[in-house]
């Protein structure tokens, strides 16, 4: 379901042995130019030019959008792993919408926002814009477009547990290795739940900001849990006696 920004995604990337960097094969949409989308001004138009034709060596003419195979394409120019979360966090900073794909508009947004108009720019970037995400006020707001990202179809509200596991090792293992490796044993193990909602997810973040781990001497299910996280703490309990 997901592209390479995490491990799920694997499946749905193919490498093309023929695609090359700097040679576009799109063209420009008629729908919105540079001048649109950024201020006026010599220097700033070069750079939205840059930015514009790095968009098209990597974008796909039918769709007029990086696809997930010109993702896998920049990802291995940059030399940055396609499962590293610090692509996920580039769509992030793009507020792309399209799991696999990025539009025009948000790569200029993205870019932009990063000062970044050559690959090795966008290289040196991704290093502080992994700074920027763990910043708490901005790193509860990538949490829920994680998951908000990986719903890819219309009216879908929930991901399944196979997902959610790689997910959550990938957006969170490397804050809260502890919890999130006993969730991630917990849902594979428990058989009442299928799948996974946004309020179940953001209370799993708050539970690990929130509750000492491993005593759990300050949980009380008689607060405002998911019924998820009860269970997940008596299992912890039974586990633990």
């Amino acid at each position: 379901m997901l592209f390479s920004f995490s491990g799920l995604v694997v499946s749905k990337m193919r490498r093309s042995a023929s695609k090359k960097t700097g040679q576009s094969n799109s063209t420009p949409p008629t729908a919105s130019s540079a001048t649109d989308f950024f201020p006026s001004g010599k220097a700033s138009l070069k750079e939205m030019e840059r930015i514009d034709n790095l968009f098209y060596s990597y974008s796909n003419r039918s769709s007029g959008m990086i696809d997930p195979e010109g993702i896998e394409v920049l990802c291995a120019d940059m030399e940055v792993d396609h499962t590293d979360v610090r692509i996920l966090m580039l769509a992030w900073k793009m507020r792309a919408e399209k799991q696999g794909y990025f539009a025009l508009e948000e790569w200029r947004r993205g870019l932009k926002a990063l000062r970044a108009d050559t690959v090795n720019k966008l290289k040196k970037a991704l290093h502080e814009l992994g700074k920027e995400v763990m910043r708490p006020s901005n790193f509860v707001d990538f949490y829920s477009y994680a998951f908000r990202y990986c719903l890819t179809e219309e009216k879908q509200k929930s991901i399944d547990i196979e997902s959610i596991c790689q997910l959550l090792d990938l957006v969170l293992g490397s804050h809260f290795h502890a919890q999130v490796d006993y969730f991630i044993e917990y849902l594979k193990i428990q058989n009442e739940y299928k799948v996974i909602n946004l309020d179940q997810w953001m209370g799993f973040y708050r539970f690990c900001n929130e509750i000492k781990f491993p005593e759990l001497s300050n949980y009380n299910a008689e607060l405002a849990w998911p019924l998820i996280l009860d269970n997940f703490v008596e299992w912890l309990l039974a586990k633990s006696s």
